[in-house]
């Protein structure tokens, strides 16, 4: 039995009913939208009168839809929208049929029905999110679990299932965007993304990929969880699969024109056209398999791009700095010669301080001499590098010998420089948007990040941006990530990385982890507007590791270390005022196998951990639901969900409930019509149940609300005159009982620091006194 939304029978003005007439404080909304003027205009309106709440992106709950302005996500009454919530799921990764053992064998009959999660568990699931505040969801998909079997043959099957799926999203609130989600090209190529029929339409060996390095793919065989294994999944952008598979698909026809693929009709067509029309024509599908569903309000075309070697300035070596160095690191060329069945000897980098990483020893890869390209190929078994003219084999020398050092950094063709941004990513977007358009019946918004860990490029200006375009790039604090480690010391790598004073990238204490992950987070945000100017930004990935620090909370079930540092990043991004959707809700995840993915356990939910679902209330005022979450405290937030002006500073403190909100009046700058007084203020029960809820800072003739079964506070100020600020802080009576201790450098040394210096004066004076007097 499904649990629908509170706000199903929406606010409606019966025939013959007084429309709201404004207060003279607020400005008389155009005529134009008057049937999507909100109740609270009225004066004798009580606030909380409407059946909706905070977090309810139905359109009931926004009065229609929600769409973009300025640099804003606003509903259909003005108000401005925060969205918050989750990727659903790291699970949908892999098929349902994935089996560790056999892979890759079988990759014709997969299948991803399932993902993320049966049909009849959707409303346990669904109705937790929106118990935790968390509904705005970042829904995966992936070219393989659509497109699976071959060219053009579409999982039918596949697509009624995530349909139905996302059909249910407005009965519990629920709203989102879809994205085809690829990691290091493809499962086969040791990430997940598109179908294998893709590598091999180029002339890749599956069977071949791993022996000969031109893939990692102990990760998607259940490995990584050892720390031989640790992290080193990301490594395989530069091996030779995902490489050239990212080549080919963005600048095939610039770097690759030889390689043509056999078409079913007996044609052929060029690599980068054939792949691009193929995923084009799969996006396509979704879109019309998903066409009407208003809990969909947006698509994003990939997850973290690669650009392969474009851009490569040299075929001996990568960048230390932007990719990582870890185990093995062929360079291009040795992947290139390694790939052609050629024993080579490779880096091998192991985790070092203070420096990531360091070279330590070499050794020789594909002893055994295996081929990874197809005779039956597109390049009849020939490397498409060497078929170019980049490489070639010295049969007098008996050793490969680079022909091309700069072929990937210039049009080989015309000598013009190459840029990935410019020449590739922006005209794919471009037919990437035009291609979708015609799938859809309305218009979605469209989200595009960057190349990961890189910041807005200064080249996205108005030609290359998108109609209602989302700017969604990803944060992680790489520290961390690199390491599974967090502690009291933490330090800023995004600065490091580009050229910051040390002592300055170093902070101590939960203190210093909340403004270093702030800094970090609002160095993003800044470089987003001010390339892109008023655009939406929402962070599209965040998420910490639950496995950190060697694994102890698994075994004390001891969640501190987890709790604070997914406090200083929720901190983070709550100063920032943006969206964000968090890496990641899996229920499949466990405290063995993590996401059961290259390694990784980010998940803070855990179906294992959780009530059977004969045990579950389906309301979100149901203590039933948190079973199965960890670090609660730290994930589930108020937050500003539906405010009548714009927000100026949110601040919240997890240790005692206590959070301060700012907001102004809309002015005409702002180019927002507000047809609303309430602001609504999503504020979950897990904080207030047993307690009093203690609004403070609201003006004479301000009302409010709060209702613990809907959890959300509403607040209806008198005066909403142009540019009136607005500010309260709320409280809970009693406080929240501490989780840890906000500590700082000078609270945690500054004793000791202080004596010091006293010991030191007094031996100085003494010194002086005995010595020179």
């Amino acid at each position: 039995m499904l649990s629908p939304s509170g706000s199903e029978g929406s606010f409606v003005f019966l025939e013959g009913s007084p429309k709201p007439i404004p207060s003279a404080s607020y400005a008389q909304p155009d005529p134009q939208v008057l049937d999507k003027i909100h109740p609270s205009l009225l004066p004798s309106y009580t606030p909380g009168s409407t059946r909706t709440y905070a977090h309810d992106w139905s359109r009931s709950g926004t009065g229609g839809e929600i769409k973009p302005n300025g640099r804003h996500f606003v509903d259909s009454y003005g108000r401005v929208c925060s969205l918050r919530g989750v990727n659903v799921s790291g699970c949908s990764k892999i098929p349902m049929n994935h089996d560790h053992g056999t892979f890759p064998a079988d990759d014709k009959v997969v299948t991803f029905v399932g993902r993320p999660f049966p049909l009849e568990e959707a409303p346990e699931h669904f109705a937790r999110l929106r118990r935790w505040g968390l509904t705005f969801i970042r829904f995966l998909v992936t070219w393989e679990a659509v497109e699976h079997a071959g060219l053009g043959i579409y999982d039918k099957e596949y697509l009624v299932y995530v349909r139905k799926l996302l059909l249910l999203l407005p009965s519990f609130g629920l709203s989102a965007f879809v994205v085809v989600h690829q990691d290091v090209w493809s499962r086969y190529s040791g990430g997940s993304g598109a179908p294998a029929w893709t590598l091999e339409a180029v002339g890749f060996d599956l069977h071949a990929l791993e022996e000969s390095g031109a893939a990692w793919l102990l990760g998607v065989k259940g490995g990584g969880h050892v720390e031989a294994e640790r992290g080193i999944w990301p490594c395989g952008y530069q091996k030779l699969a995902a490489a050239t598979m990212a080549t080919c698909f963005w600048a095939g026809d610039t770097f690759a024109p030889k390689l043509r693929i056999l078409m079913p009709d007996g044609q052929t067509k060029p690599v980068q056209q054939y792949l691009q029309d193929a995923f084009l024509d799969m996006y396509a599908t979704v879109v019309q398999a998903l066409d009407g569903l208003d809990g969909v309000i947006g698509f994003e075309v990939m997850n973290e791009p690669h650009r392969g070697y474009i851009d490569l300035p040299s075929l001996h070596q990568f960048d230390y700095s932007t990719d990582l160095h870890l185990s093995h690191v062929p360079s291009a060329f040795e992947s290139f010669m390694l790939g052609s069945g050629y024993p080579t000897l490779v880096a091998h980098w192991t985790r070092s301080f203070p420096v990531p990483t360091r070279l330590t020893s070499r050794s020789v890869l594909n002893s055994a001499s295996r081929k990874v390209w197809r005779p039956d190929g597109p390049t009849q078994g020939m490397c498409v590098w060497e078929m170019h003219g980049v490489w070639g084999w010295d049969k007098g020398k008996n050793e490969g010998v680079v022909l091309r050092e700069n072929y990937f950094v210039k049009d080989p063709t015309t000598g013009r420089k190459v840029d990935w941004y410019t020449d590739c990513y922006y005209p794919f977007l471009k037919r990437w948007t035009a291609h979708t358009r015609k799938a859809m019946s309305s218009d979605k918004m469209f989200f595009v990040e960057p190349i990961p860990n890189e910041f807005c490029p200064p080249s996205w200006t108005a030609e290359h941006q998108l109609p209602n375009m989302v700017f969604s790039p990803h944060w992680y604090d790489l520290n961390a990530l690199f390491k599974k480690a967090f502690g009291d010391f933490t330090v800023n790598v995004q600065g490091l990385s580009r050229g910051m004073f040390p002592l300055k990238a170093f902070y101590w204490g939960q203190q210093g982890a909340r403004e270093n992950f702030s800094v970090q987070i609002q160095n993003i945000v800044d470089r987003g507007y001010k390339v892109l100017g008023e655009k939406p930004i929402l962070i599209g990935e965040c998420g910490i590791p639950m496995d950190m620090n060697h694994k102890e909370a698994l075994e004390s079930d001891n969640w501190k270390w987890q709790e604070r540092m997914m406090d200083a990043m929720m901190t983070g991004l709550e100063r920032s005022l943006i969206g964000f959707t968090l890496w990641n809700y899996n229920p499949d995840n466990d405290d063995m196998r993590g996401d059961d993915w290259n390694g990784e356990n980010f998940s803070w939910f855990s179906q294992r951990r959780a009530l059977p679902r004969s045990l579950l209330d389906l309301d979100q005022w149901s203590f039933t639901l948190d079973n199965g979450g960890r670090i609660l405290p730290s994930v589930v937030r108020p937050y500003p969900a539906k405010t009548a002006g714009i927000p100026i500073r949110f601040q919240y403190e997890m240790n005692t409930g206590m959070f301060i909100f700012e907001w102004r009046s809309p002015e005409s700058k702002d180019n927002i019509v507000l047809a609303a007084r309430e602001t609504e203020i999503f504020v979950p029960s897990l904080i207030t149940h047993g307690r009093k809820l203690v609004v403070s800072g609201l003006s004479a003739g301000d009302k409010h609300t709060y209702d613990e079964a809907r959890q959300t506070l509403f607040i209806v100020p008198q005066d909403g005159s142009s540019g009136r600020m607005h500010k309260i802080t709320v409280s809970v009576d009693p406080p929240l009982r501490p989780h840890f201790g906000v500590n700082t450098f000078w609270g945690d040394f500054g004793e000791a620091i202080l004596s010091g210096l006293v010991v030191f004066v007094g031996l100085f004076a003494i010194i002086k006194y005995h010595f020179y007097m």
